[in-house]
């Protein structure tokens, strides 16, 4: 009987783990290139509505940066 129900209960979840997506509730991925005179912050700023504080800490997260110096035409990923 237990063997049984630990088929069923395998099969049940592996069914689930199949049907499950990710989900992309934010909306798509928007990319934003440096202009000469941004910085983190500025950006932030125009991006983010709230702290700014919190942009800024999201675009180095999400950018792997290490530094908050920017050259134009850097491609940054602007997370939602």
């Amino acid at each position: 009987m237990f063997g049984k129900f630990a088929i069923v209960l395998v099969l049940a979840a592996l069914a689930v783990g199949l049907a499950a997506r990710s989900s992309h509730g934010a909306g798509p991925e928007r990319t934003y290139v440096v202009k000469p005179t941004d910085t983190l912050w500025s950006i932030a700023a125009r991006s983010y509505a709230g702290d700014v504080r919190e942009g800024v800490w999201k675009l180095e997260q999400r950018n792997h940066l290490h530094t908050t110096m920017l050259s134009p035409g850097q491609h940054l990923v602007l997370p939602g």
